[in-house]
């Protein structure tokens, strides 16, 4: 029903473009259009969201922030996967970049999106249950490998929440989910940032975005009196 739903709105919006068209991907990124980005479901200050707490090992901190980001872009991939096939993303684009899986023996490997998301996803399910890569037992130490095993795992996550904007961003709004991808996705990149845990030459291609979204949020006016 829901895919039904969303089908007809989306046709009927197909319809307002000229000859029926389908626009150049460089034409105009609709997610940078002020209606949507000014969608969010927070409106408090994500720096400090972000920030170590004094009483808090920095582990143990990353160790949390990442588990939770994990669960919450799987969940917000999952609210379009049926309209991320093969057919529609056959490979992992996001702007004018293709993603490529490397595989344990580092064997380059072109997949379809779905595909390598549920790579993506199933190594990050891995390595976050793992007791030796995130210990949850007090006294247990974190491996000497953590920080980079963080890195990879929010390299990767930004590779699926940059596609969900290139190429799954009207499904997204036809759902009345963007205020919830903006929020998500504003508060990833503050945490990233923060810790250095992606290099920026990788988030780049979303740098456009990411300006927009994680200025602070202007204060509500008062209400005239």
């Amino acid at each position: 029903v829901r895919s039904h739903a969303l089908g007809q709105v989306l046709e009927q919006k197909s319809k307002t473009k000229p000859n029926g068209k389908k626009p150049p991907a460089e034409e105009k990124k609709q997610y940078l259009e002020a209606e949507f980005t000014k969608v969010r479901v927070v409106d408090f200050d994500l720096k400090e969201l972000v920030l170590l707490p004094r009483e808090i090992d920095l582990n143990e901190w990353l160790a949390s922030n990442t588990t939770t980001f994990f669960n919450l872009i799987n969940l917000q991939y999952s609210t379009i996967s049926e309209f991320c096939t093969g057919d529609t993303c056959q490979a992992m684009t996001a702007c004018n970049t293709i993603y490529y899986w490397y595989d344990e023996r580092g064997k380059k490997t072109k997949c379809t999106a779905p595909q390598y998301v549920d790579f993506v996803m199933s190594l990050v399910q891995k390595l976050v249950t793992e007791e030796e890569n995130f210990p949850t037992k007090y006294g247990k130490e974190f491996p000497t490998s953590f920080d980079s095993l963080v890195k990879k795992i929010c390299r990767y996550l930004f590779h699926v929440l940059a596609h969900l904007y290139w190429a799954h961003f009207k499904e997204t709004v036809a759902l009345d989910l963007q205020g919830h991808l903006n929020t998500l996705y504003a508060h990833f990149i503050v945490f990233v940032r923060e810790f250095n845990l992606v290099d920026p030459k990788e988030t780049c291609i979303m740098d456009d975005l990411s300006e927009i979204l994680c200025a602070p949020v202007p204060p509500t006016p008062a209400p005239a009196r």
